[in-house]
């Protein structure tokens, strides 16, 4: 793959099971099927591609190109212009048959004036880029078999086979549509039916236009948000209502390092800022499947809950090393699996706590189990908050007090005790509160720095840590306390680049540069706004939201991180949590418009 490559390059389709990134000349490079964690068919994104790429395109000189998703959809557009005319194509994932066991993607060339000359070129490969299918030419296309793997491909156009990669060339005159027809099925099993590309096309396109019409938020965001909306929905597995981290795997952190994570399952630490993205934007019914997955991962013994998950909740995600893969511009290893699942973090029972008791305020549907799954969280909780953990970062070295677990653990007491209060639920709420308050006396003893003015990333350190900006959203000091303000003040000071937020300063940066290595978290810059409108600097904020929304792709999409010294995207992609965060902080601005307290503010008063 060439090094110029940048992760803003990419666009993305998909149909809530699985996904593909399609490159700005029409590459699809990145495409896991028949799932979102599933072994990829196209994996020139972290490889070359001899690893799987499916590429349409002019095969003459081109003057121009530009590409946008067609109105409040997920289906992409690419508009290309030539000597001799204009053609677009059309790239989208139908809505599921009804399980994982077909999936389809779709592209249909369109003529738009004279004449354009184009050429298709695929190599798919399965088990990440190692496997090549039997490859057989058809009347209208090919099929295409590896153990259990089958793929389809249908189209008019006339194909040629050579060394299991496959090629062919028209012509598109205006007017007309060449529609291609990707179908992946169980190779053990009966081909499935062709899809008819026009009418899938209608089909999708009317479902994404009507599922984005039920969006709330003020026009002024409109755009953003609903962007973001349906990124999140794309990125959550219709039958499980699992959210994935990202669609990828591997894309770094950090340029030419190891710090890349594959990020195709799911993390606890997004629980509540997730229900609120979906519930302040009025779709409930996915706030009610995403708390639904919540309770059937954390179920069990409170001692094994861990921070990141399967789709469906599965709990062993092995990591590995791919090492036939040279990785995105060379940064290796490619990993699948991701070993975090294996930390104890003692912030994802703050997280789930407040997660269920968010749906216990919004009554989402009841379920007479969740007081009692609780109940046996806090009980473990109780007994261990007071141990040392991992961050919620997922660092990969010695176990601390982390400021924000305690935080979190804080938070976890305090919704049972609200629990109990609002909700007349059965507890022990007096010892809740002498807990409570013994956490909230340790933390602000032990993890405030009074040197710096400032919480600090653990007890004792002399490092920040943006997610201390979370201390007023979670309810555990008012924003305007003189400690919080400080804190505000210091990360400002100590841990942002031109207004982008980084996540903590390691050594490393402290020694070279907060700006050496890995780029801002995304994410942190949304809280920071979301901690300047809760400070009433309306004006501040949103300048820095505007800036935020700057560094989105021309599709409207980010990834984890976004390195504000070569002015590019970092990390997987797209981002979940990135674009919770921007539709919160969205919301956060609207309401504080209005004169209403916003997301952040009902936190942790609720």
């Amino acid at each position: 793959m060439p090094h110029h490559k940048r992760i803003e390059d990419y666009g993305f389709i998909g149909n809530m099971r699985t996904a593909a990134l399609v490159d700005r000349d029409a590459s699809i490079d990145w495409l896991c099927l028949p799932r979102f964690d599933s072994d990829a068919c196209c994996a020139a994104l972290v490889g070359e591609h001899e690893n799987g790429y499916w590429k349409i395109w002019p095969s003459q000189a081109i003057r121009s190109t530009r590409r946008c998703y067609r109105e409040e959809s997920l289906v992409l557009e690419t508009k290309v212009e030539t000597a001799s005319g204009r053609a677009a194509i059309i790239d989208f994932m139908p809505l599921s048959r009804e399980n994982d066991s077909v999936v389809d993607v779709i592209r249909i060339v369109e003529g738009r004036a004279g004449s354009v000359d184009m050429h298709m070129n695929a190599s798919f490969r399965f088990g990440y880029g190692r496997i090549a299918p039997w490859v057989r030419i058809r009347e209208r296309g090919i099929t295409g078999v590896a153990g259990p793997d089958g793929i389809r491909l249908e189209t008019p156009v006339p194909l040629v086979e050579e060394d299991n990669d496959v090629h062919g060339s028209f012509t598109v005159n205006a007017g007309e549509r060449i529609p291609f027809v990707l179908t992946w099925y169980r190779s053990f099993c009966e081909e499935p039916p062709s899809r008819d590309a026009e009418k899938a096309l209608a089909d999708t396109e009317a479902w994404w236009q009507e599922w984005s019409s039920q969006c709330e938020i003020e026009d002024e965001y409109r755009e953003p948000v609903v962007r973001s909306l349906i990124t999140l929905k794309a990125l959550t597995h219709a039958e499980t209502g699992g959210m994935v981290g990202a669609a990828t795997t591997s894309l770094p952190e950090e340029m030419g390092g190891r710090k890349n994570w594959d990020y195709r399952y799911t993390w606890l630490r997004d629980a509540t800022f997730t229900l609120y993205a979906l519930l302040s934007s009025g779709y409930r019914n996915e706030a009610c499947a995403w708390r639904q997955w919540l309770l059937r991962a954390v179920a069990g013994d409170p001692s094994k809950l861990q921070p990141i998950y399967g789709l469906a909740g599965e709990r062993r995600l092995y990591e590995h090393e791919l090492d036939w893969l040279k990785g995105f511009n060379g940064s290796q290893p490619v990993r699948t699996g991701n070993g975090a699942y294996q930390q104890r973090q003692l912030d994802i029972y703050g997280e789930v706590m407040d997660g269920l008791h968010l749906g216990r305020v919004h009554d989402i549907e009841p379920n007479e189990d969740i007081w009692a799954i609780q109940c046996t969280l806090l009980d473990f909780l109780e007994a261990h908050w007071q141990e040392k953990g991992m961050s919620l970062w997922e660092h990969r070295g010695p176990a601390r007090h982390y400021t924000h677990s305690k935080v979190m653990a804080w938070v976890a007491v305090d919704r049972a005790i609200k629990s109990v209060e609002e909700f007349g639920l059965a507890g022990d709420v007096e010892r809740w509160r002498q807990l409570r308050q013994q956490i909230h006396d340790e933390v602000c003893e032990k993890g405030f720095n009074s040197q710096r003015n400032s919480f600090v990333q653990y007890y004792g350190a002399d490092s920040l840590d943006a997610s201390l900006l979370l201390i007023p959203q979670v309810g555990f000091l008012p924003v305007d306390d003189p400690r919080m303000v400080g804190t505000i003040d210091a990360i400002q000071k100590d841990l942002t680049h031109d207004g982008f937020v980084y996540r903590f300063q390691s050594d490393k940066k402290a020694e070279h540069g907060l700006t050496d290595g890995e780029g801002a978290f995304t994410v942190c810059g949304f809280w920071l706004v979301d901690a300047l409108v809760m400070l009433g600097r309306q004006d501040e904020a949103v300048q820095l939201f505007d800036k935020l929304l700057s560094v989105r792709n021309d599709l409207g999409l980010l990834a984890e991180e976004y390195d504000p010294i070569q002015k590019r995207q970092l990390g997987n992609f797209p981002q979940a949590f990135s674009h919770v965060g921007l539709v919160n902080s969205a919301h956060n601005l609207s309401c504080c418009q209005k004169g209403v307290k916003g997301p952040a503010e009902e936190r942790g008063k609720k």
